[in-house]
């Protein structure tokens, strides 16, 4: 009993330590994007320098870099709902009587970011290729204000359909008190990419919204991390992702309403 609450206890630590660490290094590389100031573009936006190259620097070494920050991000926007899962994880390997929690926890939380590193990826190719377009297009670069405050728009209705609520659901299904898993180094591999499948679905409008916006927007940030954490943790989930869904719907609206100069 006295190793099982050390174990337990030293999970919480290095995950508030995580959490924090990756929530101070955000900060810093959010305040350094913004002190490298922003593209001006047709349309009156600015277009972010994490879809550029900087003097001297090759492609890769710009996905390279942004790929390690994306991770940092992630890390601090998914870690206050990931640490339950994992907890709840813990739990259901434990009742085996395996000893190697610390390594299991770690592998599943791995494949669980593995999974947000391969989006990452997506999200730069994509980024990158949008930006090309937008620059060598005034005309595009123009429509780009409200075609932001439509994704946020579509967004927010996500938040209201039985789509949301069935990931909602699947997301607090795994595991629960009943259920049994293998305590070995592939089921929790596994378990961990199952856990990003389900966090990205589940948070897909919301993260759309944090693009849409500004990947490097701080307030952005805060606000999809807190929305994120709250539908998955409240014990009134749908409410709270309805609720989420009305103030996400209302920002989009506002958005192409300033972008066609009614507000």
């Amino acid at each position: 009993m006295a190793f099982e609450r050390t174990s337990e206890q030293v999970f919480l630590n290095v995950s508030a330590l995580l959490f924090a660490l990756s929530a101070a290094l955000t900060t810093i590389w959010c305040k350094s994007m913004s002190d490298m100031g922003a593209m001006p573009m047709p349309g009156g936006w600015k277009m972010s320098m994490a879809w550029m190259r900087m003097p001297g620097q090759s492609w890769v070494e710009a996905a390279s870099s942004f790929l390690a920050m994306w991770i940092v991000m992630m890390v601090a926007m998914m870690m206050p709902s990931l640490v339950p899962a994992l907890w709840r994880y813990r739990k259901v390997v434990g009742r085996t009587g395996e000893t190697r929690l610390a390594w299991l926890t770690m592998l599943a939380g791995l494949g669980y970011f593995f999974v947000w590193t391969v989006i990452g990826v997506a999200v730069f190719a994509l980024g990158v290729a949008l930006a090309g377009m937008e620059m060598e297009s005034p005309a595009l670069a123009r429509t780009v204000p409200v075609a932001a405050g439509v994704v946020v728009l579509i967004a927010g209705t996500l938040q209201f359909t039985t789509w949301k609520t069935h990931h909602l659901a699947c997301w607090r299904k795994t595991p629960g008190h009943d259920d049994t898993l293998p305590p070995n180094a592939g089921t929790a591999w596994r378990h961990g990419l199952r856990l990003g499948f389900r966090c990205s679905y589940g948070c897909a409008g919301l993260t759309a919204v944090l693009l849409a916006i500004g990947i490097m927007d701080l307030k952005a940030m805060v606000a999809v991390t807190v929305a994120i954490s709250a539908e998955r943790l409240a014990p009134a989930s749908e409410r709270v992702a309805r609720a989420a869904g009305a103030v996400v719907v209302g920002t989009g609206l506002l958005l192409i309403a300033r972008a066609a100069g009614l507000g």
